[in-house]
């Protein structure tokens, strides 16, 4: 089993189990990015994180979008780029751009 298989595995068995859960995964990423295309973060409304997308702010902004998602109950595609002036602040080292899909599980 691959990771994203194990988040998957892990998030359903949180919704099994009556969390309300939000999958977050990386669909396209350009230049330097920490995680891959295809990597995947589990978040439920009570605080449980999974797995990861990224890494430093971006982290974080997405598990806040995964509630707000878990919410409105409706899909969304995040999409994160940053200079290189400014790549260190919120976690893209090297610049690059990372699009990731929040969505809940229902």
């Amino acid at each position: 089993m691959n990771d994203s298989e194990n988040i998957l595995a892990i998030a359903q068995a949180w919704h099994e189990a009556g969390e309300h859960v939000a999958i977050a995964t990386v669909t396209q990423t350009w230049g330097s990015s920490p995680r891959p295309a295809g990597s995947r973060m589990a978040v439920t409304k009570s605080g449980k994180i999974a797995g990861s997308v990224s890494g430093g702010c971006i982290e974080g902004a997405v598990a806040n979008e995964a509630l707000e998602t878990l919410a409105s109950r409706a899909g969304k595609m995040l999409d994160f780029g940053i200079t290189d002036e400014r790549a260190w602040e919120v976690g893209l080292a090297c610049g690059g751009k990372v699009k990731v899909f929040v969505e809940p599980v229902i």
